[in-house]
């Protein structure tokens, strides 16, 4: 290695004799320098860079985003195991969130920003509780993100009900400064058609609406609510929200749409709304039924991947939930050929301008194959290590440790904290 050694510095590198696959996942083989601007070129041996790498174990790739989070909820891991969805979240999380306090997010949050980090993810869309707190925490750690704070009315532990403090907090947080230009913006988060009611939904909307924020709220995630809200409407989740105008042309997030109609699924396509696969979480909570993908694409709907909270998962891995998400496809549509190594490669890192080096040393990422045609499949479906994390140049994490979080004081804080508030649980 040669060059400046302050890693964290941003700037361009140049890796030698590596392997990198960008968005169209076919591999290429040589000498490449990784701009500061999320782009790269061919090397020729000469140019001005912040540090040179030798790349000949590893293989460079655009980092994961998880487009459907609740990151501190990294707290409440193990919790619960074993139980539906509403059980779940009525016995085992609603009542341990009326404790949490903005230490309890501080810690929760640096160990959820370490867990990203080491497993290749520079993006998150959140929606939790203490939104500020979150992003100012985020912010430390170099990882981007969308905050979209709760204003579901009597949910919201920081706010008192009925007082509308927490949809002027938001508007607040949108509408100030970042405590990151650039990597940390706000959004509004409307928990799902069962918790808001009309009036919250057309507030989340509207001020959604006016800023130009991301609108984030959970769909169809269960045949339950599909079911209670035909019967108390006369429509389906997403039909309803259509009706009361509330989606956002291209800004809105509808986390799992496990349960949907083609109808639901054409009204999402037309206002460009992203729709997240969460299957790790729609699995363990028993949900019976996941997107259908096939149909989602057919319809034109703009499809991305998350991993849920890591309470509803056990995992913010976007790596093992591509992986999930290719086989539970193939299964559940009796198709070997849908979802394959690319397409869903493409899903879970659509949009990144970050890069990622994984070790080529790890058994699991051998044979690569002539011309290294194996390395994708090897590694989405087999897995490997993370060497190296750049945001806009910046090193998060350099030889296979995370510079921007300490992962031990971060791991040994959230053992803590939860023998403390969480012991008799």
């Amino acid at each position: 290695m040669s060059g400046d050694q302050n890693l964290g510095t941003i700037g361009s590198r140049r890796y030698t004799d590596a392997w990198l696959m960008d968005h169209d996942c076919a591999p290429q083989y040589g000498d490449f320098i990784l701009h500061q601007d999320g782009s790269w070129s061919t090397s020729k041996g000469d140019e001005d860079v912040l540090e040179t790498i030798d790349g000949s174990g590893r293989i460079i790739t655009r980092s994961f985003q998880n487009w459907h989070t609740h990151l501190p909820m990294i707290l409440n891991r193990g919790m619960g195991e074993g139980l539906p969805l509403m059980e779940w979240l009525e016995t085992a999380i609603f009542p341990v969130e009326k404790k949490l306090t903005e230490d309890l997010i501080r810690v929760g949050t640096k160990a959820a920003a370490a867990e990203m980090i080491a497993t290749g993810t520079t993006y998150a869309c959140d929606m939790y509780f203490h939104t500020e707190t979150i992003g100012q925490t985020l912010a430390e750690t170099g990882v981007r993100a969308t905050l979209c704070g709760p204003i579901t009315d009597g949910l919201t532990p920081n706010f008192e009900p009925g007082s509308g403090d927490a949809l002027r907090h938001m508007e607040g947080l949108i509408t100030g400064d970042s405590p990151r230009p650039g990597r940390i913006d706000y959004g509004v988060g409307t928990h799902s058609v069962y918790v808001c009611d009309k009036e919250i939904l057309l507030k989340g909307s509207e001020l959604a609406k006016k800023t130009g924020c991301t609108l984030h709220i959970h769909t169809s995630e269960t045949r339950k609510e599909v079911a209670d809200c035909h019967e108390a409407t006369g429509m389906y989740p997403v039909e309803y929200l259509d009706s009361l105008d509330y989606f956002t042309d291209g800004t809105t997030v509808c986390a799992h749409c496990g349960w949907l109609t083609k109808k639901e699924m054409r009204i999402l396509a037309g206002h460009d709304a992203h729709a997240i696969h969460c299957p790790t979480s729609n699995q363990k909570l028993a949900c019976g039924g996941t997107m259908s993908y096939p149909a989602m694409k057919e319809a034109e709907v703009d499809v991305r991947l998350g991993t849920d909270g890591s309470a509803s998962n056990n995992s913010l891995d976007m790596r093992e939930e591509a992986k999930v998400a290719s086989l539970v496809q193939k299964h559940d549509h009796w198709n070997a050929r849908v979802l394959g190594p690319e397409e869903t490669w493409q899903l879970a890192t659509k949009d990144s301008k970050d890069w990622v080096t994984w070790d080529l040393n790890d058994i699991r990422m051998s044979p690569i194959g002539k011309g290294g045609r194996r390395l994708l499949p090897n590694l989405l479906y087999s897995g490997g290590k993370v060497m190296d994390v750049f945001v806009d140049g910046e090193a998060l994490r350099r030889d296979g440790v995370t510079l921007t979080v300490d992962e031990q004081k971060a791991r040994e804080r959230l053992n803590e904290v939860v023998l403390d508030y969480y012991s008799e649980i």
